[in-house]
C-alpha cells in the first residue's frame, strides 16, 4: 500500500506557495505602479532634509559631498553592468536633500546680534517697506551699526517705526536711532522658532525706533529687485489711499501681499472661520488671476475672425495668462505658497501650449523637488506644508474623479449645482488634508470652514479678484478708484461672513500641542494614500489611525518659565493656565495656544490637587502629583524652600551647595544659559526641558550659551 505524503511536507509546500504568491503580488504591484515611482522623489528628498535639520550638532561640510560621491560612483558602476539601480537612488536622493540643507546653511550664514543693544544709530539701505496699523516697518540691508565691529554686524535688520515718519522708498538710505534685539528664540520647546526663520532670511536683528528716521540719500539703485520692491510699495500706497481702513488692508493683502494694515480682530475672525487662506496669496489667487486672464484674452481674440480662424488663440491666451501670473508673483512678495502655485501653473500653461495634459501629480512632484532643493528649510514652513498637503489631496481626488467632466449639454441649474458641489468637495478635501498641520502649528481647527468657504470663495473668485485685476491694469491711468471701491464691497461681505461664522457656537476646536513624530506619521500615511493608485494605498490609513489614537496621550507641561523670569505659569487640574507673573505678550499667547487654552480660559483661582496655591512677597508654593514646587524670586526664601521642596524654580541665582536637598533646581543662570523652560510633573519622576536642551548647537540657535562662571 502506498504511503500517504507527510502532512508536514504538505504544510511546508503550501506555505511556500503562499509566500511565493505574496512575493509575486507585491512585485506585480510595484511594477504596475512604476510610473508613480517618480512621485516619491520629493518625499525622499524631504527625508534627507529632515535628518539634517534634526541633528543636534552641525555636521562637517564635507559629509554630504563625500556621501554623494560614494553613492554616485556606485550608481554609475551598477548601471554599467546593467543591474537594478533603484536601491542606490533610494539612498542617493535623501543624501542630496541632506547636502542641500548643508549648502543652504553655508550660503545664508551671516552675523546675528548677540544681545540687546541700544538705543544706537543704525544706517542701512531700505530693502523692504511694510505698512502697519500705526506707522510701518522697514528691513535694512548693507547695515552699519555704531560701536559694532563689521564682522559682528548683521546683514539685515528689521525696525518698527511708530507714528509719522518721512516717506521712504526701497533703495533709500536711512539713519535710525533704535533699540535692537537678537531674533527671538521659541517660547517653549517645540514651538515656532523665529530665530531659525530669521537666520535663513539673513535677518540678524530686530528692534524699534526711538525717534524719527533720517533720510540720508534717496534711491540711486536701478536693480530689478529694488524696482520690484518700489513697485509693490507704490501699489500698496495707492490701494490704501483709495480704500482706507480694513478694506484697504485686505485689498493690499490680496494684491501685494502686505497684511500689516489688517486689524487683529479681522485676522482672528478669518482664522477662526477657516478663511485665513484667502489672505495668503497661493494657488487660489494665482489660479484665479491666470484663469481670468486666459478666458478674457481668448474671448477677445475670438472676436477677431481672421485671428480666431488662422492662429492658435488658446495657446496665445495661455501665454498671456502665464505672463500675467508671473507679474502677480513679483508684486505679491514671492512667498513659498505663491512660488509653488506659480511653478505648477506655469507647467500647466506650458502643457496647454504644447498640447499636453495640464494637471497631474507629476507636476506637484517636480514643483516640490524644485522648492526643496533651492529652499530646503521651507520643509518646516507651515505655508509649504499646508499648501502642498491641500494640492496633493485635491489632485489625488481629481485623478480619481476625472471621468466626470462638465459637458455643454448640461443645463445652467445643473452647472450651478455642479459648481457648488465642487466647492464643497474642494473645501472638505483641503480641510481634511490641512487639519493635522493646522493643529500642529496653530493648535486649533475651524469647524465651520466648509460653510464659510461655500459663501466666501465664490465672492472672491467672481467679484473680488476680477476687480483687483482691473484696478491694477488701470493704475497707470489713475483710474483705479472705481474698481477698488467695487472690490471693497466684496471684501466687506467676506469680513461679515468671517465674523458671522466666528460667532457660531463651537466654531473653533482647540487642542494642545501635537508631537512632531505623530505629524510625520500622518503625513507619510497621507502621502501613501494619495501617491499610489493600487488598492494597497489604503494601508496609508494605518499610521494615520495610530497617530490619531495616540494624539490625546501627548504630555502637556505643568510649569512654564520664560528666560527673563518675567513670565511664570502653572497648569491646574482643569487644564487651564494660572499666570503667577506676566499676562501679556507673544510668549503668553504661545503657552496658552500650545496647552489648548484660549485667552478667555485663563485660570483666576487655580485648583491644584484641591489645595490653594500659597504666595507671598518671596514666592509661591504648590503641590501637584505628589511633588512640592517652589517658585522663588527673593533670596530670603531659598534656605527654607530648598529644605522642603522637590523642585525649585527661581528667577534669582541659587547656590547648589545651599540647595542640595532639592534634586531639581532651575535658577537665573539656567534661564540665561538655556532659555525658556517647561517642567513635566509625574508621580514617579520630574522632567525638565529647555530651549537649549532641545535645540542643539546649530548656527541659528541662541541657546545653549557658554557658561564658565563657577556657581
Amino acid at each position: 500500500m502506498p504511503r500517504e505524503p507527510d502532512s508536514s511536507l504538505n504544510r511546508i509546500d503550501k506555505t511556500g506557495r503562499q509566500s511565493h504568491g505574496v512575493r509575486v503580488n507585491v512585485l506585480s504591484w510595484v511594477v504596475e505602479e512604476r510610473s508613480r515611482w517618480i512621485l516619491w522623489c520629493p518625499v525622499f528628498l524631504a527625508c534627507g532634509i529632515a535628518v539634517y535639520f534634526q541633528l543636534s550638532q552641525e555636521p562637517a561640510i564635507w559629509v554630504g559631498p563625500v556621501l554623494i560621491s560614494i553613492l554616485t560612483s556606485g550608481w554609475i558602476f551598477i548601471s554599467a553592468i546593467r543591474r537594478n539601480t533603484i536601491v542606490f537612488l533610494i539612498f542617493l536622493i535623501p543624501v542630496l536633500g541632506f547636502t542641500s540643507g548643508q549648502l543652504r546653511t553655508y550660503l545664508v550664514s551671516a552675523p546675528v546680534l548677540e544681545k540687546k543693544t541700544g538705543p544706537i544709530w543704525v544706517n542701512g539701505i531700505v530693502n523692504r517697506w511694510e505698512p502697519k496699523a500705526r506707522g510701518h516697518r522697514v528691513t535694512l540691508s548693507e547695515v552699519s551699526i555704531d560701536l559694532l565691529m563689521r564682522h559682528k554686524t548683521p546683514s539685515h535688520v528689521r525696525i518698527t517705526i511708530k507714528g509719522d515718519s518721512p516717506i521712504v522708498r526701497a533703495g533709500d538710505k536711512l539713519r535710525i536711532r533704535a533699540v535692537l534685539y537678537p531674533p527671538a528664540a521659541p517660547a517653549m520647546p517645540g514651538a515656532f522658532d523665529f530665530s531659525k526663520q530669521a537666520f535663513f532670511k539673513r535677518l540678524g536683528a530686530v528692534g524699534y525706533a526711538v525717534r524719527k528716521p533720517e533720510l540720508l540719500r534717496q534711491s540711486e539703485d536701478n536693480e530689478l529687485r529694488t524696482a520690484i520692491a518700489r513697485l509693490r510699495q507704490t501699489l500698496t500706497e495707492r490701494i490704501l489711499r483709495s480704500l482706507p481702513g480694513t478694506t484697504g488692508g485686505f485689498a493690499a493683502a490680496l494684491i501685494t501681499g502686505e497684511r500689516g494694515r489688517i486689524p487683529d480682530d479681522v485676522l482672528s475672525a478669518m482664522r477662526e472661520s477657516g478663511l485665513a487662506h484667502l489672505l495668503a496669496i497661493s494657488g487660489l489667487h494665482i489660479g484665479l488671476v491666470a484663469g481670468i486672464l486666459f478666458f478674457v484674452c481668448r474671448f477677445l481674440l475670438s472676436l477677431v475672425e481672421p485671428i480666431a480662424i488662422r492662429w492658435p488663440i488658446k495657446k496665445w491666451a495661455a501665454g498671456m495668462a502665464l505672463f500675467g501670473s508671473f507679474f502677480y508673483l513679483l508684486i505679491s512678495g514671492m512667498t513659498l505658497p505663491t512660488q509653488r502655485a506659480f511653478l505648477m501653473l506655469s507647467l500647466a500653461l506650458l502643457a496647454v501650449m504644447i498640447d499636453r495634459r495640464a494637471i497631474s501629480m507629476q507636476m506637484v512632484a517636480w514643483a516640490g523637488c524644485a522648492i526643496l532643493a533651492i529652499v530646503p528649510e521651507s520643509l518646516f514652513n507651515v505655508s509649504f506644508q499646508m499648501s502642498f498637503a491641500a494640492v496633493i489631496a485635491l489632485v489625488a481626488v481629481y485623478e480619481r474623479g476625472s471621468f466626470l467632466p462638465i459637458t455643454r449639454a448640461m443645463t445652467p441649474v445643473f452647472r450651478l449645482t455642479f459648481y457648488i458641489a465642487g466647492v464643497l468637495l474642494t473645501t472638505v478635501v483641503a480641510s481634511l488634508a490641512t487639519a493635522p498641520f493646522a493643529l500642529f502649528h496653530f493648535n486649533q481647527v475651524a469647524l465651520y470652514s466648509m460653510l464659510a468657504n461655500v459663501l466666501a470663495v465664490p465672492i472672491t473668485g467672481l467679484w473680488i479678484m476680477p476687480f483687483a485685476i482691473v484696478a491694477v491694469v488701470l493704475m497707470p491711468f489713475d483710474l483705479e478708484n472705481y474698481p477698488l471701491m467695487a472690490m471693497g464691497s466684496g471684501i466687506e461681505a467676506i469680513v461679515s461672513i468671517a465674523r458671522f461664522v466666528q460667532e457660531l457656537p463651537g466654531a473653533v476646536y482647540a487642542m494642545s500641542a501635537m508631537n512632531g513624530w505623530l505629524l510625520s506619521a500622518i503625513a507619510l500615511g497621507g502621502l501613501w494614500l494619495c501617491l499610489w493608485q493600487h488598492t494597497v494605498r489604503y494601508l496609508g490609513m494605518v499610521p494615520i489611525v495610530i497617530a490619531l489614537v495616540m494624539l490625546p496621550g501627548v504630555p502637556i507641561p505643568d510649569v512654564f518659565i520664560s528666560a527673563s523670569g518675567n513670565q511664570i505659569a502653572v497648569r491646574d487640574v482643569d487644564g487651564r493656565l494660572f499666570f503667577i507673573k506676566g499676562r501679556k505678550g507673544i510668549v503668553i499667547e504661545t503657552w496658552l495656544r500650545r496647552t489648548g487654552n484660549r485667552v478667555q480660559n485663563v485660570s483666576q483661582n487655580p485648583k491644584i490637587e484641591n489645595s490653594v496655591m500659597r504666595c507671598d512677597g518671596l514666592g509661591c508654593v504648590f503641590y501637584k502629583n505628589g511633588q512640592q514646587i517652589s517658585l522663588l524670586w527673593h533670596p530670603a526664601a531659598i534656605l527654607e524652600d530648598c529644605s522642603m521642596s522637590d523642585i525649585i524654580v527661581a528667577t534669582i541665582p541659587v547656590s547648589r551647595p545651599a540647595c542640595q536637598t532639592s534634586e531639581n533646581v532651575i535658577d537665573r543662570f539656567d534661564l540665561w544659559r538655556n532659555g525658556n523652560h517647561v517642567v513635566f510633573l509625574d508621580r514617579d519622576r520630574v522632567t525638565i526641558k529647555s530651549i537649549g536642551s532641545t535645540a542643539g548647537r546649530r548656527p541659528w540657535s541662541r541657546y545653549p550659551r557658554e557658561f564658565k562662571k563657577q556657581r
